[in-house]
């Protein structure tokens, strides 16, 4: 069976079609248009990515060029038109992204996972850092909420600031309670020489991971306890 172009559409490419669908335009006015709208919050902006996607969505016959014009001493630039197989990929992979979740792979909880590799110490001092730039993107997020409807623009078109605002606001709850955490020695962590190795620990015991098959989730799924624990 043939793949679907929309199965395959990346984040950026998703973005472009979601520009056309408004109205043609041409690269530079889309990425303008992203960072404008802080679009850069959810998708890596680029121009030569930009450039890029937007070759590959005219290739897919997602999209189609419709005319160039030049500015002054500009180069010419071409406009893009979304076409119908472009609109129906746009819609397709909208929905298949609602409708259920996906594993993304963002790279911060595999840090946090590996963190026990740092002392306490400097785990504190680098979250520390973190909520200060987590700080500032909630006061540009704020100010966005309050100047959009302000200005009448549809909720719509920006309710996506208001997830992401919940999203980073709940970051921060967990990241002050994972200090006061480590302050307070609730919880336990590696112990480290002052050169910065690590000290002999107990052993941690059998890998847990291997321990919880998908016939011990569906137990705890139904409100039993782990074999262990029996």
């Amino acid at each position: 069976m043939t793949k679907q172009p929309g199965a395959t559409l990346t984040p950026l490419a998703l973005a472009v079609l979601s520009l056309l669908e408004e109205r043609p335009m041409h690269p530079y006015e889309m990425y303008q248009l992203l960072v404008q709208r802080r679009e850069d919050f959810l998708v890596k902006v680029r121009p030569g990515s930009l450039y890029h996607t937007i070759t590959r969505l005219a290739e897919q016959q997602l999209v189609r060029a419709e005319g160039t014009d030049r500015a002054g001493n500009r180069p010419e630039r071409t406009t893009y038109r979304i076409t119908p197989a472009g609109r129906t990929a746009l819609r397709t992979r909208i929905t298949d992204i609602i409708r259920r979740p996906i594993r993304e792979y963002p790279i911060f909880p595999l840090a946090v996972s590996e963190a026990h590799n740092l002392p306490a110490a400097e785990v504190i001092e680098l979250i520390t850092e973190r909520i200060g730039w987590l700080h500032n993107d909630i006061a540009e997020l704020d100010a966005l909420m309050k100047w959009l409807p302000t200005n009448r623009v549809p909720r719509r078109y920006w309710m996506v600031i208001e997830y992401i605002h919940g999203q980073t606001t709940a970051e921060l709850t967990w990241l002050r309670r994972i200090i006061a955490e480590l302050q307070d020695g609730t919880l336990e962590w590696e112990q480290f020489t002052s050169d910065g190795e690590r000290t002999a620990t107990e052993d941690p015991g059998p890998d847990w991971g291997s321990s919880v098959t998908d016939d011990v989730l569906a137990q705890l799924r139904k409100g039993g306890v782990l074999p262990a624990d029996q």
